[in-house]
């Protein structure tokens, strides 16, 4: 069957967007029929399982313009004889005199490829991340004369400025139809800046349980046991290692502890001296970049979940991180922060707690959890208790379904 549908991703496949692939998958057991258009090639060396499940066509834009010149010139002269063509140039030079750079200038061109090559059955776009990959979209939905909507995560809403935020969401036929967002934090900001605050959905990702194993049977551990922390997220400045790794030093000669890192990212080399010149190296793991079955054996065998999640300094923060999720699946006790939308999913005390981003205060909240592990183990089944109850996926799913439908069908009808 012809795709209807043209889902624009920043990379695919990538082992930290595990929620995107879950979605894709469940979409396509929904009945939708799509091709993935992916504006980066993969970099990362695994897989997960869940992209092998994936049925749908992956196309690769031009990662760069002049690595494929003929391919760009083809569609550029193809994408001028568009009925949207001079309205989505002149949408983009307007763009360009307000975001003077090379990347803009990408986007335009990787958007005539997309208008250019995608099937004569499209009726829809979807982009995930409102930045990049929505601009894009944008460009090559207005080209064609079809209707998009898009998915917002974190990054894309807080490192974007209101202004393009503002004229995606427009109602003057070139924003997008609808927005969903997986957070209520980012929802109210979309909101304030959408035309239509209807368009835009609260969607959270949620977790297919099915893909998950039953909690394990842990022994039950001591005050003065060893305990092992675990950490699953990319070596960013939002993700906080930095300051764990500092109140890590900070822990009394009473805790035994070791910490596992899994994931990659371009601050491993620069934390990995800060862990040594802290005279705490020995003490730490780092496992680079899992696939999900290795990420949930690890969740099986720690203790305790820690992501000291904080607001990078150029405004760059998570949304609700669905390792947080995992983890709860796995009734392993989480210690995090009260950052975006993080309390939407743990209340600090009843489902984990929320600590302060500082050394100090993550060191003294390691410390009593680990003096205190009834009541870790009391917070990890409540946080079970809830994922269960609150944060499946199959809601989000069908909610999405029916927007993607009716944005289909109103283009099939028109």
């Amino acid at each position: 069957m012809s795709p209807r549908l043209a889902i624009v991703v920043k990379g695919w496949p990538r082992l930290s967007e595990t929620f995107i692939a879950q979605e894709l998958v469940a979409l396509e057991q929904a009945g939708h029929s799509f091709d993935i258009w992916s504006l980066r090639h993969p970099t990362d060396t695994k897989t997960h399982p869940l992209h092998d499940r994936l049925r749908a066509r992956v196309r690769y834009l031009p990662e760069y313009l002049y690595q494929e010149p003929a391919r760009i010139w083809r569609a550029r002269e193809a994408a001028r004889t568009l009925p949207g063509y001079a309205r989505a140039y002149e949408i983009w030079r307007r763009d360009l005199a307000r975001d003077q750079d090379h990347n803009r200038i990408r986007r335009f061109g990787q958007a005539c490829v997309l208008a250019a090559e995608l099937p004569e059955s499209t009726l829809g776009l979807y982009a995930h991340f409102l930045h990049t990959p929505a601009s894009v979209t944008r460009y090559a939905a207005i080209m064609r004369g079809l209707p998009w909507g898009f998915s917002a995560h974190a990054k894309d809403i807080w490192t974007s400025p209101d202004w393009e935020i503002a004229e995606k969401l427009a109602d003057d036929g070139s924003g997008a139809i609808f927005g969903a967002t997986c957070t209520a934090y980012g929802a109210r900001q979309l909101r304030k800046l959408a035309a239509d605050p209807a368009r835009i959905d609260l969607v959270y990702h949620g977790l297919d349980l099915s893909r998950f194993p039953d909690p394990p049977n842990r022994p039950p551990r001591r005050a003065q046991d060893p305990m092992h922390l675990l950490s699953v997220g990319r070596l960013v400045e939002k993700k906080g290692f930095d300051r764990l790794i500092a109140a890590l030093a900070l822990l009394p000669q009473t805790v035994d502890w070791q910490w596992t890192h899994i994931g990659g990212g371009p601050l491993g080399s620069k934390l990995e001296e800060q862990a040594r010149q802290a005279g705490i190296a020995d003490r730490i793991i780092w496992r680079g970049a899992c696939d999900q079955p290795e990420v949930i054996a690890a969740m099986r065998a720690a203790d305790l979940f820690v992501l000291p999640s904080r607001i990078a300094t150029d405004g760059d923060r998570d949304g609700l991180p669905n390792v947080l999720m995992e983890a709860a699946s796995q009734r392993l006790p989480i210690l995090s922060t009260a950052v975006s939308a993080i309390p939407e999913f743990i209340e600090t005390g009843v489902h984990g707690v929320l600590s302060d981003d500082s050394p100090s205060a993550l060191s003294r909240a390691i410390a009593e959890m680990a003096a205190d592990p009834e009541a870790a183990e009391a917070m990890a089944e409540a946080a079970l208790l809830r994922l269960r109850a609150e944060f499946v996926m199959q809601p989000g799913i069908d909610h999405l379904s029916g927007r993607l439908n009716a944005m289909l069908n109103g283009a099939r009808g028109g």
